[in-house]
């Protein structure tokens, strides 16, 4: 258990060091000063100069990327350190290690840097603002997707080849090939809008919003709704059509039909044999959506005015703020790959025979 943990978070560095260099390569190589970026139309020579040496922008390529990379490293190496320098000074947050001359070795945090647009904010702090809103919505989309999907998938297969199941396809096949944007435009329309009156329902809202008089700020769940049905819709049809295709095949196993023969009823049988052994596909298909939806709210997010990560991430391309970009994706990528080796764990609980390989 131990060596298979060890080897996966081996595999876990050297992909994030693939998206890392990957990331820095693909924004730090565009066309373009990000000092300028950053002070937009009234910037002069020498306020431009000290911006490029502060954040390091003067320096060649291969000298940015090691900065850059011992930013993000928990474990960094910092020369000519000051005497009353705390290694809390509000860039990094960590503990020194030990020193060595002028040299530092630290334990930190993963720095980030500074958005480029919202006047020196630390990106972190925007992800800390944002993330939770993200998570949270894509929670209850996947919890929407799962209380549905797997009911329609067991119903399926109950009745497999019938109208019913022919129905349940048909809406899963559409629920698959509708973009999420145009789903969002639809029920924003119809539920936050037109039917305003009847769901009390609105088009756009966040989580939390200032009420009437502006001084306090509100909880707003009722916003929760619509973006996490919409973002549901797809995953709930994947569900849907493998819940049914596994069930259908656990159903036709040989201790199957020796629980039938001991006198168990169909609903017993399912209860206690065939619907846990059918959810493996389902909690892969669950993993890679709930990955998935933390980047896949980008577009629900920016319709429905939620103020999560998508929405910032649309923002940030909006106004090419590289680091709140940068920032993002390697977070994504970071829960991507936590979320992956979590199932590997859940799979052997729900089946003993998936054995972990060392």
């Amino acid at each position: 258990m131990i060596s298979y943990l060890l080897k996966k978070l081996g595999y876990a560095v050297l992909t994030l060091y693939g998206v890392v260099t990957v990331v820095f390569l693909l924004f730090y190589l565009l066309p373009g000063d990000p000092a300028q970026m950053m002070m937009g139309q009234n910037e002069s020579e020498e306020q431009l100069a000290a911006l490029r040496a502060k954040y390091g922008f003067d320096q060649s390529l291969g000298s940015q990327y090691l900065y850059f990379l011992n930013d993000l490293s928990p474990l960094s190496i910092h020369s000519e350190v000051p005497e009353d320098f705390t290694f809390d000074d509000g860039k990094y947050t960590g503990i020194e290690i030990i020193t060595a001359g002028q040299t530092s070795f630290m334990f930190k945090w993963p720095y980030l840097r500074e958005s480029f647009q919202k006047s020196g904010k630390k990106v972190s702090t925007v992800i800390e603002e944002t993330l939770p809103n993200t998570m949270l919505l894509a929670v209850c989309a996947i919890g929407v997707a799962l209380s549905i999907g797997l009911i329609l998938g067991v119903i399926a297969a109950l009745y497999r080849n019938t109208w019913i199941d022919h129905t349940i396809q048909l809406v899963s096949t559409m629920g698959m090939s509708v973009p999420s944007f145009f789903s969002a435009i639809i029920f924003a329309f119809l539920f936050g809008y037109l039917w305003h009156e009847y769901t009390g329902l609105r088009m756009s809202g966040s989580l939390y919003e200032l009420d009437d008089y502006g001084e306090s700020v509100v909880l707003q769940w009722r916003n929760l709704i619509l973006p996490a049905i919409v973002l549901g819709i797809r995953p709930l049809a994947v569900i849907s059509q493998l819940m049914r295709n596994s069930l259908l095949e656990v159903m036709g196993q040989q201790y199957i039909v020796t629980a039938y023969a001991k006198g168990l009823t169909q609903y017993q049988v399912i209860v206690r044999h065939a619907f846990k052994n059918a959810l493996n596909p389902v909690i892969t298909a669950v993993s890679g959506w709930f990955a998935s939806m933390l980047a896949g709210a980008v577009f629900v997010e920016y319709i429905f005015n939620w103020n999560g990560l998508g929405k910032e991430i649309v923002e940030a391309l909006n106004t090419l703020d590289l680091p709140i970009i940068t920032g993002a994706v390697l977070v994504i990528a970071t829960l991507f790959i936590v979320i992956n080796i979590l199932v590997d764990f859940i799979y052997v609980w729900l089946d003993p025979r998936v054995k972990l390989e060392s």
